[in-house]
C-alpha cells in the first residue's frame, strides 16, 4: 500500500499509461542491488531512489577521490578521501527516506556474491573491471537473477539486459573474460556514464512495472560525439 504522502511523491510517476498505482507499488516492493557507486551508480542509484524503489541494497569499497568528481555526480569535494558507501546512503536517504538501503563496504568476489545477491530480485552491474563482471554475470546465472549491464568507454557506451527469461547472458556475448589489455586507455566523456547509467535504470524500471520493451537479447550502443545509436541482436 502506498501512503498519502508517496501518493504525492509519485504523482508524476503514477499517472503515466502503463504505471499507475499497481505499478507504483511493484516498485516499492522492488529489491534491486547496485553494484558500483561510482560513475554509472550515481545515476542509477539517484535515479530508482527517486523512483521509490523499496529495497536498494549497494556494493562497493572505493574512497572518493579528486578524479571521481568529473563523473561521479553523487559526490563532492569536500567529501575526497571518504568511504563512497557512507556518502551514497546519507544523500540517498535524504532523497528518499521511505527507502530501505543495504549497504555493503565491500568488493564482490566469489566468496561473497552468491549470499549479496540472492537477496535481490534485480542486479545492476556498475563496477569498473571485468572481473566483478563476471562474477556478476556467473551469479546470476547460477541465481537465476536478471542482470542489467552498462559499460562506458572513452565516448561509447552500452546497456543490455542479461538472463531475462531465459534470454542471453553476459557470457554469450563475451564467452571468456581472458587477460584484459595493458595500458587501457581509461579515459571517458563526463556525461556519459549520466547517460547510461540513467539507460540501466529504465531498464530496471520497465522490468519492475511491464511497461515497454526490455533489452534483452540486444546490445544497444550509443556514440555520444555523433548521436549514432546501434542496436546489436546477441
Amino acid at each position: 500500500m502506498l501512503t498519502n504522502k508517496e501518493l504525492e511523491r509519485y504523482n508524476r510517476q503514477i499517472i503515466l499509461p502503463g504505471i499507475g498505482i499497481k505499478g507504483q507499488e511493484k516498485i516499492k516492493k522492488a529489491k534491486i542491488l547496485v553494484i558500483g557507486a561510482g560513475g554509472l551508480g550515481s545515476p542509477v542509484l539517484l535515479y530508482l531512489s527517486g523512483a521509490g524503489v523499496g529495497n536498494i541494497g549497494i556494493i562497493d569499497n572505493d574512497i572518493v577521490e579528486e578524479t571521481n568528481l568529473q563523473r561521479q555526480i553523487l559526490y563532492s569535494t569536500n567529501e575526497i578521501g571518504q568511504k563512497k558507501i557512507d556518502i551514497a546512503k546519507q544523500k540517498l536517504q535524504s532523497l528518499n527516506p521511505n527507502i530501505k538501503f543495504d549497504i555493503y563496504d565491500q568488493k564482490l568476489d566469489n566468496d561473497n556474491a552468491n549470499k549479496i545477491i540472492n537477496k535481490y530480485d534485480i542486479i545492476i552491474d556498475c563496477p569498473d573491471n571485468f572481473e566483478t563482471r563476471y562474477i556478476c554475470s556467473d551469479t546470476c546465472s547460477e541465481l537465476n537473477k536478471i542482470h542489467v549491464f552498462g559499460s562506458i568507454f572513452k565516448y561509447e557506451g552500452q546497456v543490455s539486459v542479461f538472463n531475462y527469461n531465459n534470454g542471453p547472458t553476459y557470457r554469450t556475448l563475451f564467452p571468456d573474460k581472458g587477460k584484459p589489455p595493458k595500458n587501457i586507455d581509461k579515459g571517458v566523456f563526463g556525461i556519459l556514464p549520466g547517460i547510461i547509467g540513467s539507460m540501466q535504470a529504465n531498464e530496471a524500471l520497465k522490468i519492475i512495472t511491464g511497461v515497454g520493451e526490455v533489452l534483452s537479447g540486444k546490445l544497444l550502443i550509443i556514440n555520444t560525439l555523433t548521436y549514432l545509436t546501434t542496436i546489436v541482436k546477441i
